[in-house]
């Protein structure tokens, strides 16, 4: 059974994600709270890489390429934000949350779940503008009316 590409770069953006973090932990650079803005760059590529390939189908539908570009990203969101409740748990929950920078997001001792929710509206919005940037690229390449002769 093949995966859809929505999934499957939606997948890749989470590896990607995870993997940055990660490494970012392992080289004591976590506590940096602009390094972590740069997860968007891993949604920029997968939802770019599902607007190409539908492009290389002949998918020139914009209406659709968007719903799919949207699937993918927020596919990636969805999944990051599950692994980072997984991992967080997996160190110790609402002390290991505490010990992440105090000027991302938060005041106070926000609890796994908190953190993760407003993770998880920050990824949303994050999948929508990327989408929305990338759709504002990919339109003069799909067939429309404003764009046929």
């Amino acid at each position: 059974m093949k995966l859809p590409k929505e999934l499957l770069n939606g997948f890749i953006i989470f590896l990607g994600i995870g993997f940055y973090f990660l490494l970012m932990e392992a080289l004591g650079l976590a506590d940096l709270y602009y390094l972590r803005l740069l997860n968007v760059l891993f949604i920029f590529y997968g939802t770019q890489k599902t607007l190409k390939s539908n492009f290389a189908e002949g998918k020139t539908i914009l209406a659709s390429n968007a719903v799919s570009a949207l699937i993918t990203s927020l596919t990636g969101v969805f999944l990051s934000i599950i692994g980072l409740i997984v991992y967080s748990f997996s160190k110790g929950g609402d002390a290991y949350v505490g010990s992440l920078s105090k000027t991302f997001l938060f005041g106070g001792n926000p609890s796994v779940m908190t953190y993760s929710i407003s993770l998880l509206f920050e990824g949303i919005v994050s999948a929508v503008i990327v989408t929305f940037m990338l759709m504002l690229y990919w339109d003069t390449r799909y067939a429309s009316d404003k764009h046929q002769n």
